[in-house]
């Protein structure tokens, strides 16, 4: 349809026009695939329309197709990567899915949506979740001399055989598994270890009630909750790979299993009012059985702002790019690479016309660059690269090569972060980004955390313009856990060769219950100014080696910040530069 001039007005499609309507037990997904496939062959713009209500996704009639997703499970974990996918956006332009408030209810395990070769696709107002999540919850009712009773949420279900506790779902069960702690007194969540592992029986004391023959442990009370999965990442929450210009505005995405909403070398992506949190109505505490918002090798704008990360079981929000190891060198101007990580591999890391860098594995630093010309699988770890010019003479043995083309700009922007494990951000790009107005309460870690390494996790790369202001956090951090971290994993460094380039920590707000607020290594032209810092009454004030401790960094620069202790203005030493 035409509207004025050369503007297109959108056709719009109603989902109860495909044989679905809401608040019924039927299976949502045969509807949903033929909008989808009627909106493919519109064209677009297209709005797809779902009539408010509940509607449920089953895996019977779901697709099932071969992806490699960046950070999930290896192939000892898991060799088969086919995803069970219940909304697969497949080349579709310019399609907004419009929910009005719907819930989506996925059943088993599933990856939720799937946006593949996409272009300017809008998933706004809609929620989605697990009828039975992957993640399993009990609340303590009493911790005694070596036993604890516990009360389980009637979302997870369970068998006992032989004194041992099976947690059962739609398709899936385990044993085994990581467990966390959730404590609503202080709105805090931890990783402890398994105290059904541990526990030498349990019995059912009444459907429900299950006592644990554990000693509970020091940091076990009656009222915590404790939240217990296998840790295989199988499937994703939502999966964006190959697209551009992807928006997801105003929805709940309120548990999701495996990794959360990942991005993987597409451009141009935009989170916007999104609740990644538990819907307060089923009483659960986790929404995400790892990360919340997970961004490889992506470039062009990223945008996460106005957004609630609540009740993760790892990191709230991972941008970076992926470090190959080179480990071959068969011509003048080729170079074999590998996926060095047991749970990174088999996506295509390079594109040609593509920049690379050399990367020395020891200082993290580039020595040499080059251009992609041709790129070739030789198996799902592997390829070789050829590239428009001769490759350095001096490779080392665990040297490894960047993509810096896909490396995108980041704007984190008023968001909140709680009851997260780890860290609120971790970031790793050499574009500009932007860290403000957000608010981190008690993150385990440390509220932001700037790292890369050739030797762990494969995670690139320097920063080079990274602005972190007006923001708030609120005893974050522990013991070695930094308030703010700059922690590149190079074992050869000096301030003549820097990881990282450009910090300014300018106009934040540090509520300390601990000393150590900063921790920057191997870092040019950091700038910490105009901080208000509030140690709180129990705690000492730090001096100031244990709150900023600095290691190779150089043009360093600290001035007017403002230190309250128990209630008192003070200025404990002089502005270190």
């Amino acid at each position: 349809m035409c509207g004025t001039g050369n503007e297109m007005l959108p056709l719009v499609l109603t989902l109860s026009d495909f044989g679905i309507l809401p608040d019924s037990d039927m299976d949502a997904q045969p509807a949903m695939r033929l909008a989808l496939e009627a909106a493919a062959m519109a064209g677009g713009p297209v709005v797809l329309d779902c009539p408010p209500g509940v509607y449920q996704f089953y895996p019977e009639a779901a697709i099932r197709l071969p992806y490699h997703i960046s950070n999930t499970a290896s192939e000892e974990e898991r060799r088969d990567v086919l995803k069970t996918i219940g909304l697969h956006f497949k080349d579709l332009r310019h399609l907004t899915l419009e929910g009005n408030g719907s819930l989506f209810i996925f059943h088993g395990k599933q990856t939720m949506f799937v946006l593949d070769g996409c272009i300017g696709v809008e998933i706004r107002n809609v929620y989605v979740d697990y009828a039975c999540p992957t993640v399993t919850e009990m609340t303590v009712i009493d911790a005694g001399d070596g036993y604890l009773d516990v009360s389980v949420h009637p979302d997870s279900r369970y068998e006992l055989s032989n004194g041992r506790v099976d947690w059962v779902g739609e398709g899936w069960r385990f044993t085994e598994g990581p467990m966390q702690v959730y404590d609503p007194a202080g709105n805090i969540t931890w990783r402890t270890d398994n105290r059904l592992e541990r526990a030498s029986y349990a019995e059912e004391l009444e459907p429900g009630r299950l006592r644990l023959h554990v000693d509970p442990g020091p940091d076990i009370a009656a009222g915590m909750v404790l939240q217990a999965r296998d840790g295989i990442r199988d499937q994703a929450g939502v999966f964006i790979t190959g697209s551009t210009n992807i928006r997801f505005t105003a929805c709940g995405l309120h548990f999701m299993h495996g990794l959360g909403i990942v991005g993987q070398f597409s451009r141009d992506l935009s989170f916007r009012q999104l609740a990644l949190a538990p819907r307060p109505e089923t009483g659960r505490t986790v929404a995400g059985f790892a990360d919340f918002i997970h961004l490889s090798g992506c470039r062009g704008k990223v945008e996460i702002t106005d957004c609630r990360f609540t009740g993760a079981h790892d990191d709230a929000v991972n941008v970076h790019g992926t470090y190959l190891r080179i480990v071959g060198r068969p011509a003048d101007n080729q170079v074999r690479v590998r996926f060095m990580h047991p749970q990174t591999y088999g996506f295509q890391p390079f594109f040609p016309g593509d920049q690379i860098e050399f990367v020395a594995a020891e200082s993290l630093t580039a020595y040499a660059e080059g251009r992609v010309e041709a790129v070739q699988w030789l198996n799902p770890r592997e390829l070789l690269l050829t590239l428009a010019s001769r490759t350095p003479q001096d490779i080392g043995p665990q040297d490894v090569i960047e993509n810096v083309t896909w490396t995108p700009e980041v704007e984190i922007r008023n968001n909140s972060f709680e009851r997260i494990p780890t860290r609120g951000i971790l970031i790793s790009t050499r574009r500009r980004t932007v860290i403000a107005g957000n608010r981190f309460e008690r993150m385990r870690m440390s509220g932001v955390l700037i790292a890369g390494d050739a030797a762990s996790w494969y995670e690139s790369g320097g920063v080079q313009d990274v602005e972190i202001t007006d923001n708030v956090f609120i005893e974050c951090g522990g013991i070695g856990q930094p308030v703010i971290n700059i922690a590149p994993e190079n074992s050869v460094r000096s301030d003549g060769t820097p990881v990282h380039r450009n910090i300014a920590i300018c106009g934040n707000d540090f509520k300390l219950s601990h000393s150590c607020i900063l921790n920057a290594k191997s870092t040019q032209g950091l700038l910490f100014r105009d901080n208000a810092i509030w140690v709180a009454e129990q705690a000492q004030l730090p001096q100031p080696e244990e709150a900023f401790r600095l290691t190779a960094c150089r043009n360093t620069e600290f001035s007017d910040n403002r230190w309250t202790v128990k209630g008192e203005t003070v200025s404990p030493w002089p502005e270190q530069r």
